[in-house]
């Protein structure tokens, strides 16, 4: 598998045939999916944890297995959070990509990292 030729709905199939199969559908409300995410997520940033901006680039190479294992597990959880719940990634993302691009107009965010409300 690869990201040129795997498509979301491919890895959306996978997902839910895994946990099909271990009939964890039970398991998967709202509140269960976003908690484990919120896991998964403070697992990743735990491996940066300590570290300044500059050598988390270091510290990404020294931990690439690890980190790539935390980045799948955050993206497992999403996939099963949007089967569960019928929400299609990808419109999701679209529609997410249009309101972010009318709160940070190009002429005044680029290359700035200020929140839209402070522009």
């Amino acid at each position: 598998m690869t990201d040129s030729i795997v498509t979301v709905e491919e890895l959306k199939n996978r997902v839910e045939n895994f946990v099909k199969e271990r009939e964890w559908q039970q398991f998967h409300s709202p509140k269960n999916l976003s908690m484990a995410l919120a896991s998964e997520v403070a697992e990743l940033m735990d491996l940066f944890l300590w570290c300044d901006n500059a050598a988390s680039f270091n510290e990404l190479e020294k931990q690439r297995q690890e980190v790539e294992n935390e980045v799948a597990d955050i993206a497992i959880l999403i996939l099963a959070f949007c089967n569960r719940h019928n929400i299609d990634l990808s419109a999701a993302i679209k529609h997410k990509y249009v309101e972010a691009a009318r709160k940070y107009p190009i002429e005044k965010c680029k290359g700035k990292s200020v929140k839209y409300d402070k522009l």
